[in-house]
């Protein structure tokens, strides 16, 4: 009873220090995106969707990266736990080689060609003449986005999250002074619409990133970074890094794809249904964005302890994880139910759009919790050292059901737009049944670390020895 209560107590602890930080830094970084598309309403509804669209495709640039961020997460948290600096800056410089090269495709695509990515998204010349401006300034951000990104999740892997909170922060002001100053034309500065809101996001990456490399250096103390370490050839360590992100890269470019092909659906609808949209998408990631920064946290404790060797510890994290970050989400999404009315008049939308909105929450705050619920899942298995399983599960339930029902609501039999929105999610609560099972089977903890390895036979017996205990009560 002593030893599960104080289990209960270090995850208590875990949440407070690691987590609650973590998930505010990503709660600040979306409501940057918030701002934009709140500012802009005051532009009407083309305006709405036209930065919602521009939105779609940033987050197809998240897919194409976020596959060696979420390694590299993996990878920070367990060296941390066993106190593997140089291992930590080995996947620092594989992560920033990789991912900056993503992110300088997405800037030359977005300056030299922004028609080309955004008649993909929409057949709506109205609006792609709006978005081309916004997304062509927010090109030249990709990059600096990414070098903070992963400088961000080491800091947070190396428990460090109070200083990417501050440049979260930070980064916030800029954008909200820099869209009033320029979206309105504030100041004597020419009224740019669109445009201003995209600079804002750019400045707002570069103070970001000026804050975040200040902090590194200040802290090099903890986690030396040394160029021979981060670059140096040799001993495999390539290998296994690829061996880990591969099926994580797959996850999120076909996740990507998927959502891509969603996104070609509604941007065909009317109109008000594709602003409704995008003001979902922004309360939608407003969500996301919570459980995603418990979803980050989850994997730097789960993965320290896994590193470690603790792995039992990790495992009932994972479990109170999966409870905790649903019941969260729920309360969230309720609460905006119940607030639907300002929450969505903020976005300048119209009567009909308004209407969409309302019952899109509504449709979401089911799917939603039981989303949230995987995606946690997933994300604790990658910390254990697991990125096949989450992967094969999630692009098979995404192309095997949301993406064709969707498609052919939309696309074939031309079903009103809610109806299309609701099969958006009907892969979820299959995906439910199996990670449950999976995550109670502790098939996922496989760590690469020696402290880790060396502790797996342990912890496959006692977990054989509670399953039998179990059965017989």
């Amino acid at each position: 009873m002593k030893r599960e209560k104080n289990r209960g107590g270090m995850f208590l602890k875990a949440v407070i220090t690691i987590a609650l930080p973590i998930a505010l830094q990503n709660l600040l970084a979306t409501t940057a995106s918030m701002v934009d598309t709140i500012m802009i309403g005051s532009q009407g509804e083309l305006a709405v969707a036209a930065v919602g669209i521009c939105a779609q495709i940033s987050s197809l640039f998240f897919s194409c990266y976020y596959g060696f961020a979420g390694g590299a997460m993996l990878f920070f948290a367990q060296y941390w736990g066993a106190r593997n600096t140089k291992g930590i800056n080995k996947t620092f410089g594989v992560s920033f080689a990789f991912m900056l090269a993503v992110a300088l495709a997405f800037c030359g695509m977005a300056v030299i060609r922004p028609e080309f990515l955004l008649e993909i998204y929409t057949d709506k010349s109205n609006i792609v003449a709006v978005a081309v401006p916004y997304i062509r300034i927010v090109g030249f951000a990709y990059p600096l986005q990414v070098i903070g990104v992963i400088i961000s999740y080491l800091m947070r892997s190396t428990e460090r999250v109070k200083a990417p909170l501050i440049c979260s922060v930070t980064g916030l002001v800029v954008n909200f002074v820099l869209n009033w100053i320029l979206i309105y034309g504030r100041f004597g500065m020419p009224k740019m619409g669109a445009a201003g809101a995209a600079v804002g996001t750019l400045m707002s990456a570069v103070v970001n990133l000026v804050m975040l490399c200040a902090f590194l250096l200040r802290g090099r103390s903890e986690v030396p970074l040394k160029l021979r370490d981060m670059f140096g050839r040799g001993d495999g360590f390539m290998k296994v890094y690829l061996g880990k992100c591969f099926p994580i890269l797959c996850n999120e470019i076909f996740y990507g794809v998927g959502q891509m092909l969603i996104n070609i659906v509604i941007g065909r609808q009317a109109e008000s249904a594709i602003a409704a949209m995008a003001a979902f998408r922004v309360l939608e990631g407003f969500v996301f964005a919570f459980f995603g920064g418990l979803a980050d946290a989850s994997a730097v404790v789960v993965g320290k302890e896994i590193g470690a060797g603790s792995h039992m510890r990790g495992y009932q994290y994972v479990k109170k994880f999966a409870l905790l970050c649903p019941a969260i989400t729920f309360t969230i999404c309720l609460t905006g139910l119940v607030f639907h009315g300002p929450l969505l008049g903020l976005f300048g939308l119209g009567a009909e759009a308004l209407y969409y909105g309302k019952y899109m929450i509504l449709i979401y705050l089911a799917a939603g919790t039981i989303r949230t619920c995987n995606y946690i899942m997933n994300n604790c298995y990658r910390a254990g050292g697991e990125a096949v399983f989450g992967t094969v599960l999630e692009i098979s339930c995404l192309f095997a059901l949301s993406v064709p029902a969707t498609w052919v609501a939309g696309m074939v039999l031309h079903l009103p737009f809610l109806a299309v929105f609701a099969f958006l999610y009907t892969d979820e609560i299959l995906r439910l049944i199996f990670e449950l099972w999976y995550t109670r089977s502790g098939k996922w903890v496989k760590p690469v670390t020696e402290a880790g390895k060396a502790a797996l036979p342990g912890f496959r017996e006692e977990l054989g020895r509670r399953r039998l205990s179990g059965r017989r009560r």
